[in-house]
């Protein structure tokens, strides 16, 4: 019976590491967060671009959300908008959202010379 057990606490370890492997770098890093909560926002973290925070909540208001608005970088910048807001308002967050602002290069001036 021991070793039958032991097989099995085994391949649960197994299971639970390839589990791990697989679905835990799936996130990139968070720019910020954005939490609403019948229409008004509740709490935020990161540093949100201030005329992209004044527009969301202003469409947050008019429309009584309830959502969570989330950036994330992953090679280039992602915006997601929580399921349960409908197609058009989660359009217009998008094309609200100041895709330029994080896709500037960084300039190396360091081995510019004069």
């Amino acid at each position: 019976m021991t070793p039958t057990l032991l097989k099995i606490i085994f391949i649960a370890i197994a299971v639970f590491i390839i589990y791990k492997l697989i679905f835990s770098g799936k996130r990139g890093l968070t720019l910020f967060e954005m939490h609403f909560k019948d229409g008004r926002m509740t709490s935020h973290k990161g540093k949100i671009p201030d005329k992209f925070a004044k527009e969301c909540r202003a469409i947050a208001k008019s429309n009584k959300l309830t959502c969570t608005v989330r950036a994330e970088k992953q090679g280039d910048v992602r915006l997601h908008v929580s399921a349960n807001v409908s197609d058009t308002i989660t359009q217009r967050i998008r094309n609200l959202f100041p895709f330029e602002y994080y896709d500037k290069k960084q300039v190396d001036n360091s081995r510019k010379t004069s």
